[in-house]
């Protein structure tokens, strides 16, 4: 290994090379020489022209062996590479021993979605003590009543308009509307692709409390959802809203929209079975993207059979 200072001062001349010329922060030129000194004492290389593609290949199995995370891994496998790619001009290097190496994938995380009682809580009405409930409060309730009833990416809920309006001078046509009298809603999602989506009697009877209170917009539009200003509701408001309203209804975990769509998914597949329906009603142009669902089922039937099979636990 008595080349082995040699490929020291190729590392130092790289990180001075990152600090002068790119002017990397100090923090992010640490990480580099960690990533870099890392890969000597591992390959045990006394120069670098002696690495190859498969030590590197093997390096990152023997990482991932140690537990290290893919996302971990990625980002020392590109510190690798673009350390070799500066060599390369530098040194005569056959060619860089990182390309073509990948990390290995990570796991794919199922959704998270409330149990249906933490849902149903979740979303009902709240008692006001006897005092009428504030605008606000009645806007809340259907916005989020309307997430779970009907499974709505936010965007989509607060695209939504009072009723069906034309294009016109003023503005485009409506990407989305309810129609309370059908019981259901229309939504324009990913790609342009329009559904219509049923609406639960919880939901509509928060409409029409919200609709009976809703003030006219002070923007113009026919949003049908307002914020505190008059204008169209935001996704980011309808997010730190429901995430509040959750901390105070006492909901196991912090809850965001899209978990209230997950929400949607999962309940209707356990009570149905019928992947196809859930498909259209979220709006996924593959099944693929709907069959993670499946597995959420899985996990409520193997809960319910952990609780209530005489058999399921040993003693």
């Amino acid at each position: 290994m008595d080349a082995a200072p040699a490929a020291l001062n190729w590392i130092d001349a790289y990180l001075a090379q990152l600090k002068t010329q790119r002017q990397l922060s100090p923090h992010t030129c640490a990480a580099y020489a960690r990533d870099l000194h890392e890969l000597l004492v591992l390959s045990g290389v006394a120069e670098w022209t002696q690495l190859r593609h498969a030590d590197v290949r093997r390096l990152t199995f023997t990482l991932h062996s140690r537990g290290l995370e893919p996302r971990s891994i990625a980002r020392k496998l590109s510190s690798w590479r673009g350390f070799f790619n500066w060599l390369g001009g530098q040194t005569a290097l056959a060619a860089n021993p990182v390309d073509g190496v990948r990390a290995p994938k990570r796991a794919k995380t199922l959704p998270r979605a409330l149990s249906v009682d933490d849902a149903v809580h979740l979303v009902a009405p709240a008692a006001h003590a006897g005092r009428a409930p504030e605008p606000v409060e009645l806007c809340n309730t259907a916005m989020f009543e309307l997430l779970y009833s009907s499974g709505l990416r936010v965007s989509e809920l607060t695209g939504l308009d009072v009723a069906y309006r034309k294009a016109d001078a003023n503005g485009p046509a409506s990407p989305g509307w309810i129609d309370a009298e059908a019981g259901e809603v229309i939504v324009t999602g990913k790609g342009g692709k329009m559904r219509k989506v049923p609406v639960g009697g919880p939901a509509l009877t928060a409409l029409a409390a919200w609709l009976a209170v809703r003030p006219a917009p002070a923007d113009g539009s026919h949003a049908l959802f307002l914020s505190a200003r008059g204008g169209r509701m935001t996704p980011r408001v309808v997010q730190l809203r429901l995430k509040a309203h959750g901390q105070k209804a006492g909901t196991p975990v912090s809850v965001h929209p899209h978990m209230l769509r997950h929400s949607f998914a999962s309940h209707v597949l356990q009570s149905s079975g019928d992947l196809r329906a859930v498909q259209e009603m979220l709006g996924h142009a593959s099944i693929t993207s709907t069959q993670v669902y499946t597995a959420l089922d899985f996990q409520h039937l193997a809960l319910v059979y952990d609780k209530a099979h005489p058999r399921a636990k040993i003693k």
